[in-house]
């Protein structure tokens, strides 16, 4: 009770086979299953190296701003420098 004989494992392959029509068109379908597997992994990887893309510019700009706010605490340190050494 419960688990299957290989009977009807054996039954439910033919139900298989006759419902899909035999080994042909199974054999298109798993090829289509395939193609539609390598697609999906083809727009992961596009996707990931999209973000990669994206990522090195938001580095970049975050590089910029913040060379940009060192020079300016630098300048501001040697104006205080400047106006307590006067």
């Amino acid at each position: 009770m419960g688990a299957f004989s290989i009977w009807h494992w054996l039954i439910v392959l033919v139900v298989v086979l006759v419902l899909f029509g035999g080994g042909g068109k199974i054999s298109r379908l798993m090829g289509d299953f395939g193609k539609g597997l390598k697609s999906f992994k083809k727009g992961m990887k596009e996707e990931e190296s999209d973000a990669e893309v994206k990522g090195d510019d938001a580095d970049k700009k975050a590089i910029e701003t913040e060379s940009q706010e060192t020079v300016a605490a630098r300048e501001t340190e040697k104006e205080k420098d400047k106006a307590s050494g006067s």
